[in-house]
Parts: C-alpha cells; structure tokens; sequence
C-alpha cells in the first residue's frame, strides 16, 4: 500500500511538472526582427510609391461672345509616380512625429464641354509637386513583426510643372491637410511600411490673371473656371 502511495505521488508531481512546462513552453513568444527599431529617437528612411492627381472643381458659368459656355472635369486617374524622404522623431511609445519631402510626378486629364453643342477638347496638364508634408504618426502596440498606424498633418507644395500657354494656368503655391493608414512591417534589415495617403489642397489653384497667353481664344476654358482645389490618393511604400 505504501508503495502505491509512493508510485501515485510520483505521477502526480511528474503530470504537475510536464504541464508547467508545457505551458511556460507555450508563453514563449515568437521571436521578432529589430525589437528595440521603434525606440530610437531620430531615424531616417525613403519612399516610393505611385500617385493620382485629381481637382474639385467649380465653375463661373460665364457664356462668351459668341454663345459658348464650357465646363470641365477629370474623368479619371492618372497614375503617377512619387519618390521622397523620411525623416522621423519619437515623442513616446505611441506617437512619432515625421517630416516626409516628396517629389510627386503626374498628370490631370482635363476633359471640357461646351454645354449647348456637346463639342469637347481634352488636355493633358503637367502636375509635378514638390511637397512637404508635416505628419503626426500614432501607432498601436506592436503585435510580432508588424505594428498598423494612422497618420494626419498639413503640407505645403510647390508646383514645378506648369507651363504658361496650357488650356489653364495654376498657381505656383499650395498646401492643405493630409491622412493615411498604414502598417510597419519588421524585417531583418529594415522596416518595409506600405501606406495609403489622402490630401486635400485648401487653395484656389486656377491663376486666372493669363496676361501672357498667347492664343487668346484659350481664355475661354480659364474664364470658365470659379475655382480648382488639389487632391491626390497615393501608395507610398516608405523603407526606414
């Protein structure tokens, strides 16, 4: 009897022990790449990734002398492409403050229509912009090698492409406010962090003062115009 005592104690601390085993076993966690990446004060990085340029427009409803009243639109996207730079403060575990100049290249398709014949004209408008955007970064808890984050800020462009004999002239100037999600992806070298961006321009694009066109039967798509505001969706993909 003793000895079966003895036998069942044995299995029992033996059961206890196996199971306390199999679960510190089970806590260990997945090992991950750069755990201390998002802990360093300052860090710097680069971006690429594609664009499309787009405008809410408003329009005057003016009729020249002739009877002719136009509008436009811009039908659809045109891919672009952007490259930039990242530069990066952390302020704590959750939030990062980020700089990211970027060089925007594209195109608006303009499509304008004369109201009462149909007739149309289509033109293809150089929108290259060097912009400087100021972005707030608040990140949730990173959960192995990756970490999903949300972004908002203002920035202020520069346009670069505009020629001053197109169907219309834009100003030189812009800025406005800017949003996105995206996600940190940890990997052995570097961090790979995909994003998806919205901005949404605040000034009046449209330059209406064309004192140096020369065709001047081309004021007529620029006297059309009330307004021309800026937005853009972009992909970027930064490496930091």
């Amino acid at each position: 009897m003793q000895k079966l005592k003895t036998k069942l104690y044995i299995s029992l601390i033996s059961l206890l022990s196996f199971t306390a085993t199999t679960n510190g076993f089970s806590q260990i966690r997945k090992a991950v790449n750069q755990p201390f990446a998002d802990q360093k004060m300052y860090h710097l990085g680069f971006s690429l990734g594609i664009n499309g340029q787009d405008m809410i427009l408003s329009h005057t409803g003016y009729v020249g002398e002739n009877g002719e009243a136009w509008f436009a639109e811009i039908p659809s996207y045109n891919v672009g492409f952007s490259v930039g730079i990242v530069g990066d403060r952390y302020i704590n575990q959750y939030l990062n403050l980020r700089l990211a100049p970027s060089l925007h290249l594209g195109e608006r398709r303009f499509v304008f229509r004369e109201q009462s014949s149909g007739v149309e004209t289509q033109a293809s408008l150089k929108a290259n912009y060097l912009t400087v955007p100021l972005l707030l970064k608040f990140s949730v808890p990173r959960i192995d090698n990756y970490r999903p984050y949300i972004l908002a800020g203002g920035y202020a462009a520069m346009d670069i492409g505009t020629k001053k004999d197109d169907l219309l002239l834009f100003k030189s100037m812009d800025y406005g406010v800017e949003f996105g999600v995206g996600c940190n992806f940890y990997l052995p070298l570097f961090k790979l962090c995909p994003e998806l961006r919205f901005s949404f321009g605040l000034v009046d694009l449209i330059d209406k003062d064309r004192s140096q066109l020369g065709d001047k039967d081309l004021l007529k798509y620029t006297q059309a115009m009330s307004s021309g505001k800026s937005r853009m969706i972009s992909l970027i993909f930064n490496f930091e």
